[in-house]
């Protein structure tokens, strides 16, 4: 899959599309109401892969279950923002909900532990780490809240930032600057470490924000820039890579407990898979999508992070978050990372 214009990421979404409606054919039809009807919410934008790949999901699910398993699928904010999405997944008033560890962790806070700042240097790190030690320990802590974790984690990117003011090329240029972070204590964190003026912002009202002057700049991961049309409201785009970020896929407990066993593990098997197919997505979209953002204007550049590196230390940015999860979580992430300063 090659995305090189606008004409070609519709001629794939059109055809997964297509190739649903093909797959449908000659399915039973399912004449009788589903036994098991759950409602999945995400802030994803509906042409974003991560909700592609959760609708192919939940079509394979009901054929599989003979239409016994319905889970309807709401995304782009349809169900409120992420920090209301996440109180009514506890509730059991949204069933599942892929969320950022980094959002989740006003409620578990080791679970923002993979958004240290420049933690991981590439994509094999991040999945050997949350595939593995760093992301079992995870959701065990993220069980302690009364909350499911399906195995794998979905990927939303390392995340770069965007401004319609100036390009950001050292740690200096981030002083005084009005950046919109998700509602997280560790975004929060460190961008105040740079001098920057961060305001927690819930991704559904970015774009007003940024169109508004609210904010000046944003950072995201160039897929969801592109997909949100960012590019829209912001000028140039500063390839720092600051941070990994990924969502992980939550459930109510008390309603996946009272799912049979059989059920439980066709929808395990279908969104496991829906996982990988979403990173691969991921993977090849990130290929191509700079020189899409440069077709509609935006200006990139490419800053040494060695600044960004020496701000955080300097300001105390990692010793303050060493304390805050602990020795034993920071083992679990140094494992992969190597020492972080």
């Amino acid at each position: 899959m090659t995305f090189t214009t606008d004409r070609n990421r519709r001629i794939f979404i059109q055809g997964t599309a297509a190739a649903g409606a093909l797959a449908a054919i000659g399915r039973p039809a399912f004449a009788q109401a589903a036994e098991f009807t759950l409602k999945w919410a995400n802030n994803i934008p509906v042409t974003h892969p991560s909700t592609i790949r959760v609708r192919e999901a939940v079509d394979a699910i009901k054929a599989e279950t003979n239409g016994r398993v319905e889970i309807q699928v709401f995304p782009n904010n349809q169900l409120g923002g992420d920090t209301d999405m996440l109180s009514q997944v506890r509730s059991g008033a949204i069933d599942i909900f892929p969320l950022s560890g980094l959002i989740l962790q006003t409620l578990v806070p080791v679970a923002g532990i993979n958004g240290l700042a420049f933690a991981f240097k590439d994509y094999p790190t991040v999945w050997a780490a949350m595939d593995g030690e760093l992301g079992a320990y995870i959701r065990a802590a993220i069980a302690k809240a009364g909350l499911y974790t399906f195995d794998r984690c979905l990927d939303n990117g390392f995340r770069n930032i965007t401004s319609s003011t100036r390009p950001i090329n050292t740690a200096a240029d981030l002083k005084g600057f009005k950046i919109r972070v998700p509602v997280s204590p560790l975004w929060t964190s460190m961008f105040k470490a740079f001098g920057a003026s961060p305001a927690a912002i819930n991704f559904s009202e970015v774009y007003s924000a940024l169109q508004t002057k609210v904010v000046e700049g944003q950072e995201n991961p160039l897929a969801i820039i592109e997909i949100a049309k960012l590019y829209e409201v912001q000028k140039y785009c500063s390839m720092t890579g600051h941070m990994w970020d990924g969502q992980w896929i939550l459930a109510n407990e008390r309603r996946w407990s009272s799912l049979p066993q059989d059920v439980k593990a066709v929808i395990s098997k279908h969104v496991d898979a829906a996982v990988i197919k979403q990173r691969d997505d991921i993977r090849r979209l990130n290929n191509v999508v700079e020189v899409q953002l440069k077709a509609k204007g935006m200006v990139f550049n490419y800053p040494d992070v060695r600044s960004f590196r020496d701000a955080l230390s300097k300001a105390g940015f990692y010793k303050e978050w060493r304390a805050k999860f602990g020795d034993e979580a920071m083992a679990k992430l140094e494992k992969y990372s190597g020492k972080l300063a």
